[in-house]
């Protein structure tokens, strides 16, 4: 797993975090035409991302992607790893 930047914890992955937490990716490890997807979308290993919200059962989840909201299946983004950003930490 590629290691997370300055300002970061330790890796996990982005079905894992809470609402309101933010991160960066680390990279995206599933089928290609998925990575394929989730990278033209904009979940390119660098970015930084928020969890703005979940469905009732947890699926799907809304993200905060270089301004703009981005709904994500549970089951892809257990594929995306990230570094959790640290409390207080700038981009």
């Amino acid at each position: 797993m590629p290691t997370p930047p300055n300002g970061s914890q330790d890796p996990t992955t982005l079905a894992s975090l809470a609402n309101g937490e933010r991160a960066a990716i680390l990279s995206v490890d599933c089928a290609r035409p998925v990575a394929v997807r989730l990278l033209e979308m904009g979940l390119v290993p660098g970015t930084e991302i928020e969890v703005l919200r979940r469905a009732p059962l947890g699926d799907p989840i809304e993200l905060s992607v270089r301004g703009f909201s981005l709904t994500v299946r549970k089951a892809d983004a257990v594929s995306v790893s990230v570094a959790r950003r640290a409390p207080g930490a700038r981009r």
